[in-house]
């Protein structure tokens, strides 16, 4: 990890998609083991995966993890928990607003 320089990572995942009545997700796996740390980005490669209803896809395919600077991994974990609290900051109700 660099203090300034971002580095690349290329590597084998898989990619599962379900778009089912008892599963509605996304994951990547990767399968060399990498591990995602805060401010890390990743891109999958391909098209885009696009699963029925009912249906369940899992494609073998590549991505590239772009490893975040030291300051921007820092960053992230000073900041992170105030990310959080705006997702918090709304909620689900019954009422019809108009």
């Amino acid at each position: 990890m660099g203090f300034f320089t971002k580095e690349k990572e290329q590597v084998p995942c898989t990619v599962e998609v379900s778009h089912r009545f008892e599963a509605l997700h996304a994951h990547v796996r990767f399968n060399n083991g990498a591990v995602v740390h805060p401010g890390d980005e990743v891109l999958v490669h391909g098209a885009p995966v696009l699963a029925a209803y009912g249906e369940l896809i899992i494609e073998d395919r590549m991505a590239t993890i772009t490893r975040a600077t030291w300051f921007e991994r820092q960053w992230v974990k000073l900041t992170g928990d105030v990310d959080f609290m705006e997702l918090c900051e709304f909620s689900f109700s019954e009422e019809l607003t108009v």
